[in-house]
């Protein structure tokens, strides 16, 4: 058993010097400025909006009312793909050196009828890229319609919370719960059914917060 008294050279007062700096590590752990880089595609990147009504925005004003000190990037791209998101990755994190990463992407995979496992490969490859860089990931899910074939709509869902799982990072399973899922989805996306109106991006942010305003205040 530890004597706290004297082990191994240490004093009780070295004992208590030792915890006193944990416990202040991890307050300024806690409150120390972040930096967070959204890695998305066109839902996130406010396609078709106004500027600065888009989650992300939202997601701006929402760390500053709730005193979070954080500073948002967002790095989204209307378009974009797992594959180009991974392509351009190590660009951004040597010049925006973030904390944290969400990453938003794979509905753009689907769409062009990627295969799911290069899907997963490249979030995976992502994932790892930012803890290489000392960063915390967040993987955010998205759903595709029933059309595609109940396999591969059962299949896609899943691998987000896979990925997830096995790279140990924070999961959102569907970025846009309680808007697709809706009695009347229609009523919250543009015309083209595929990107939500600006009045639907508050209930994104809404279901990210939660899960994002834990992962972002955690101690290292």
């Amino acid at each position: 058993m530890l004597n706290l008294v004297k082990t191994a050279g240490w004093t009780r007062r070295d004992c208590i010097a030792g915890l006193v700096s944990c416990v202040a590590a991890g307050v300024a752990s806690a409150t120390s400025p972040r930096k967070l880089l959204v890695l998305g595609d066109s839902l996130s990147a406010e396609y078709g909006l106004a500027r600065g009504t888009g989650w992300v925005a939202l997601l701006e004003a929402r760390l500053a009312k709730e005193k979070i000190m954080a500073t948002v990037v967002n790095a989204s791209i209307s378009g974009d793909t797992t594959s180009g998101g991974r392509s351009r990755l190590a660009a951004l994190l040597a010049q925006h050196k973030p904390t944290h990463i969400v990453v938003e992407l794979g509905g753009n995979d689907a769409l062009r009828g990627l295969p799911l496992r290069s899907t997963q490969d490249n979030l995976v490859a992502i994932v790892r890229a930012a803890k290489a860089a000392g960063a915390k990931a967040m993987v955010v899910g998205m759903q595709v319609p029933p059309n595609y074939g109940a396999a591969y709509t059962r299949d896609f869902a899943a691998l987000f919370s896979q990925v997830a799982k096995a790279e140990q990072a924070a999961l959102v399973p569907f970025l846009l719960a309680g808007i697709a899922d809706d009695a009347d989805p229609v009523r919250w996306f543009q015309p083209d059914r595929i990107h939500p109106v600006a009045a639907a991006h508050p209930r994104i942010l809404d279901t990210v917060w939660p899960t994002l305003k834990a992962w972002l205040t955690a101690a290292a």
